[in-house]
């Protein structure tokens, strides 16, 4: 009897060990979950708060295709940006002079709902604008916002979009009074993608402000980069001085024309500095870097919540000033003048 009552006592305490240690091991388990719970919710919160606070963002570059110019102001965009100390992460797509692959880069960051697009050329900026209301789109390197529908008018910007523009009010009519003045009775020959409603827009300009003047024109128009020195030929005999504005699919292949232009001794009139650094002979004009710059300094505004993008006015780029490449001009047989001489003309070589 005694021998069964000390039987039943071991058990009894060796069941309760049993038990507490399954309690001790339920609770270490519970315990442990609750923790990782808790370290799981707090780095959400924290992936919340660096968001909310704006301290790092993503933006998506689309530029129709790769050149100088472009290039240029894709490289002041981001410089303004990184000096203001902003954590951004950019995209950059290049369309390769397609609009169709514009449009779908433009899709794409709007999948990927980015923070800001840059948009870096007039179909760009377009395929951008057709692609969302919401995300800001800022501009640059567009001749004509209103006419390319991007905005109503330079006096405001539009409800998601706004930026720079790369053509001065007053380029076109002192580059060509600078043709009237220096190849009087001249024909100006434009080579020109006629898709493109930026070189449309130049084109067009060009042939208002000749209107009066001792000046003609003629034109070849291209659908590819590839038909550029043909069309560029196709003008000599006809064209005594070449034009060639900011038409991003003709400048991207600037080489073919610059060929034609040394081989047949005929004047080549650009748009912008980097064309006359790769050896066009001149052009009234603004550095690309700086209109970029001022667009990446639109971008920080809108990013740190200082302004929204509809506070900021669409602009023109700055001072114009007069480039000319004296290399150029001896290649293309031009006789140098002394007035080319003067302070306000700055000289590039074609060696740049």
């Amino acid at each position: 009897m005694r021998k069964n009552w000390l039987m039943l006592l071991i058990v009894s305490m060796l069941t309760s060990i049993v038990l507490v240690a399954c309690g001790s091991s339920d609770d270490s388990d519970s315990s442990t979950e609750e923790s990782d719970e808790n370290t799981e919710a707090q780095e959400t919160n924290e992936e919340e708060e660096a968001t909310e606070s704006g301290e790092s963002f993503v933006i998506g570059a689309t530029q129709i295709v790769e050149h100088p110019s472009l290039d240029a102001a894709y490289e002041g965009f981001q410089a303004a940006i990184n000096e203001a100390g902003l954590d951004v992460e950019f995209v950059f797509q290049t369309a390769n002079g397609e609009q169709s692959n514009a449009a779908t880069i433009a899709n794409n960051f709007v999948a990927d709902d980015v923070d800001l697009i840059f948009a870096n050329s007039t179909p760009s900026a377009q395929t951008a604008l057709q692609a969302t209301s919401d995300i800001p789109i800022l501009f640059t390197s567009v001749t004509d916002a209103v006419d390319a529908g991007l905005i109503e008018s330079m006096d405001q910007a539009g409800d998601n979009i706004t930026g720079v523009l790369d053509m001065h009010p007053d380029a076109v009519q002192q580059t060509v009074d600078f043709i009237d003045t220096y190849f009087e009775g001249a024909t100006v020959g434009f080579v020109y993608n006629a898709g493109e409603a930026n070189s449309v827009n130049q084109v067009n300009a060009v042939k208002e402000a000749i209107e009066g003047t001792s000046l003609s024109t003629t034109e070849a128009t291209v659908g590819n980069s590839s038909e550029v020195n043909q069309s560029a030929t196709s003008l000599v005999g006809d064209a005594d001085v070449f034009y060639i504005v900011t038409d991003n699919m003709v400048v991207s292949a600037l080489e073919s024309v610059i060929s034609v232009a040394e081989e047949q001794s005929i004047p080549l009139v650009v748009a912008e500095p980097d064309s006359v650094k790769r050896g066009g002979f001149v052009a009234y004009g603004f550095e690309y870097y700086d209109i970029g710059y001022r667009t990446g300094e639109m971008a920080v505004s809108i990013l740190t919540g200082e302004q929204s993008i509809t506070d900021i006015a669409p602009e023109y780029p700055g001072d114009i000033e007069l480039y000319i490449n004296k290399d150029a001009a001896e290649a293309q047989g031009i006789e140098w003048q002394d007035a080319w001489d003067d302070e306000n003309v700055v000289e590039t070589s074609a060696a740049e």
